[in-house]
């Protein structure tokens, strides 16, 4: 690893699911002290901060709990991608010169339901949500229906993906959904959106998750082993890209954001999609994870009908996804989502994941998290 370089340094959670009695800021601080315990600082020892929430306060607010020490501590929104984002933001202030050691933590405690996103707030108007076109579960369905119509993707591999997501789950002590699921439970559930049934969709959350960045020349200063960030890259959508939330859809074709981001990280890094040993991928619904195994070059399109019905998308396959269960069995807390692939990543890369743990010593990994209305945020990490 170069010395101009960022690594993790330290990694703090707070489980994911339904809380009782404890603020989203609350499983912010607890996470931010679980990341620099791990890390063996102080907060007094965080030289700059980024973090985000979407329905649990100012990220800047945590500073009330963990020290009014002055450090700069800048709030993050970006949907989905605020995790990724704060990260992007703390790694690019080590890179500049800005700070030595950053913290990034995102933190939610949404309400039980589906999201209640404001039009106002994508440049659409009231109209977008008076006639339903707000409910994402049908831009969800109608992606994955032209996709499995393209690319010979079948009903039952749909099912696959959100089994092994519960089964992961259930291997997890932060998951909120740790109950595994059978294949034919899944298929026979309630249909939310076709091809998509109840079990198949995550849901919104509750939980924190909380990173300390550090140059990496310094990376060996600390008590856990290091995790290198090699590249974290971020794309908003193109003209004639597939997008959730766009009120019309272009006859041309463009690549997604996803691809874009991708391709930048693993460029950046110098480390291809090939020599990936673990990924987490953004599964808001299971036929998200199949697309976005593909957009991102893990594999071919097409391909995913095989992998998963052969187990290589396993714990113990060649191609990990998802090791922790996901969003689909973590729910979705939208600023922590993000980090949360990238603490999974780190304990995988440690060997320190427990009974999730991917045999063999894994030494790269690969997080990628899309939100609305069409960005992706992707990073490469090696040991």
């Amino acid at each position: 690893m170069s010395v101009d370089g960022v690594a993790v340094v330290g990694v703090g959670i707070h489980r994911f699911g339904r809380i009782e009695g404890v603020s989203g800021r609350g499983m912010g601080a607890h996470a931010v002290r679980e990341a620099l315990a791990d890390a063996g600082l102080a907060w007094e020892d965080v030289q700059c901060a980024f973090g985000g929430s979407y329905s649990s306060g100012d990220a800047d607010s945590l500073v009330s709990d963990l020290g009014l020490t002055g450090v700069p501590f800048v709030n993050v929104a970006n949907g989905c991608g605020t995790g990724g984002s704060a990260l992007l933001a703390a790694r690019n202030a080590i890179l500049s010169g800005q700070c030595d050691t950053a913290v990034a933590v995102g933190f939610d405690k949404h309400p039980p339901g589906a999201f209640n996103e404001d039009p106002a707030n994508l440049g659409l108007g009231a109209w977008y949500g008076q006639t339903g076109m707000m409910l994402t579960t049908q831009f969800f369905a109608m992606k994955i229906q032209r996709y499995m119509s393209e690319y010979g993707i079948s009903h039952a591999t749909l099912s696959r993906v959100a089994a092994k997501a519960f089964r992961n789950g259930s291997l997890n002590p932060y998951a909120w959904r740790r109950r595994p699921l059978s294949v034919e439970q899944i298929a026979a559930a309630p249909m939310i959106n076709y091809p998509l049934t109840q079990y198949m969709f995550c849901s919104p959350g509750e939980g924190a998750v909380a990173l300390v960045l550090t140059r990496a020349d310094r990376a060996g200063d600390f008590p856990a082993p290091p995790v290198y960030l090699r590249a974290v890259e971020f794309r908003s959508r193109r003209f004639g890209s597939f997008e959730v939330y766009s009120p019309w859809l272009s006859p041309q074709r463009a690549e997604g954001p996803t691809v874009e981001a991708a391709r930048a990280a693993f460029e950046a890094a110098g480390i291809g999609p090939e020599e990936i040993d673990v990924a987490q991928v953004q599964d808001t619904e299971s036929g998200a994870e199949i697309m976005h195994m593909a957009e991102t070059g893990l594999c071919a399109h097409g391909e995913q009908e095989q992998l998963i019905a052969q187990g290589a998308t396993e714990i113990g396959g060649r191609l990990p996804v998802n090791t922790d269960g996901g969003v689909l069995a973590n729910g979705e807390p939208i600023g922590a989502s993000g980090l949360r692939q990238v603490h999974e990543v780190v304990l995988q890369l440690r060997g320190s994941a427990g009974r999730r743990q991917v045999p063999s010593g894994p030494r790269t990994g690969f997080t990628h998290v899309y939100g609305a209305p069409g960005i992706s945020v992707c990073t490469v990490l090696s040991r």
